[in-house]
């Protein structure tokens, strides 16, 4: 099974490095995917969060911080121009909260289905890859959160549409959101809503792939498209053409938190709770999150284990 995984994921990140490298030439200006990353913040040493690391704690490598990240698409995580360089939010985080644990960081390319079994088999230390915390994980595993879950409302940068914040905002809309996914699941409840409220209901709107769904808006087929912030953030950039005209918690109506995912009772979350928030109050965590466009969704404290997402 070991040697299964392995050949998959280097097939994986083979793939993913190829299309990445086509795309990555095409890139928005206002994003950075070179493999040097200049403006990369680093920061010094934090004690507290040294201390709280478990003495019988054992890195994978000793003097290294080693995480898995899927490189799913910029600009949380993705690969560099040379095809190979893991870029994004995510490792720029990761390589402050190695930095602050006094560690040199080591990052592991994962496709996102296997860090389950990866974390637990001990191949590394922590995942940093937009994991969300629910309920459901957390009987697996241990988090310590750095990021607001947030699904953005973008439209046609010329729409008459200016904001998007509760549900009768987006009665009668024609909203595109991809099925099965948990965005779905809340503008269902929300189109319930408007017309029980006497409102028009949400016509939900579902495509292929994200040019079809591209398209249908540069078209007028569609108003609204409805995807996870980040993804839109840097489609927005790119092309030019779509704005944000709001965001949705993507645990509507209660918070929903990303956070570092670690095995559970490692010992090793409170430690990275206690880097992330020396992070948050030195500043350097609102510089990486602007320097790649996602202040939206920073958190005022990290937590460890907060309440997750409910069974469904």
């Amino acid at each position: 099974m070991a040697n299964f995984l392995d050949i998959r994921s280097f097939f994986f990140a083979a793939l993913t490095a190829a299309l990445t490298s086509l795309s990555a030439a095409h890139a928005a200006d206002d994003f950075d995917l070179s493999p040097q990353q200049s403006g990369r913040l680093h920061t010094a040493r934090n004690d507290a969060a040294i201390a709280a690391i478990p003495k019988d704690f054992k890195f994978v490598t000793p003097g290294k911080f080693t995480i898995a990240v899927s490189p799913g698409g910029p600009p949380l995580a993705t690969y560099a121009t040379d095809a190979k360089t893991v870029v994004g939010a995510d490792p720029d985080y990761a390589y402050a909260i190695a930095d602050s644990l006094g560690l040199r960081l080591e990052i592991v390319p994962v496709a996102w289905i296997d860090w389950p079994l990866g974390l637990t088999s001990g191949k590394y230390d922590a995942v940093i890859s937009n994991v969300g915390v629910t309920e459901q994980r957390k009987e697996k595993f241990d988090f310590s959160t750095y990021r607001r879950g947030l699904h953005g409302f973008f439209v046609k940068a010329d729409s008459p549409i200016t904001s998007i914040r509760e549900p009768k905002d987006a009665a009668g809309l024609r909203i595109i959101v991809g099925a099965g996914t948990n965005q779905e699941r809340i503008l269902v409840k929300w189109s319930d809503e408007d017309i029980a409220a006497g409102l028009k209901p949400i016509e939900l709107q579902y495509y292929d792939d994200e040019a079809a769904s591209l398209l249908a808006m540069r078209s007028g087929r569609a108003d609204v498209i409805v995807q996870p912030h980040a993804q839109l953030v840097f489609i927005a950039a790119r092309d030019k053409n779509i704005k944000r005209v709001g965001t949705l918690s993507a645990g509507w109506p209660d918070r929903s938190d990303v956070a570092i995912t670690t095995r559970k009772g490692s010992g090793l979350a409170d430690a990275l709770t206690t880097a992330t928030n020396g992070l948050i109050k030195d500043g350097t965590y609102a510089r990486i999150l602007a320097h790649w466009h996602l202040s939206e969704e920073a958190l005022p404290a990290s937590e460890t284990n907060p309440p997750g997402l409910p069974k469904y």
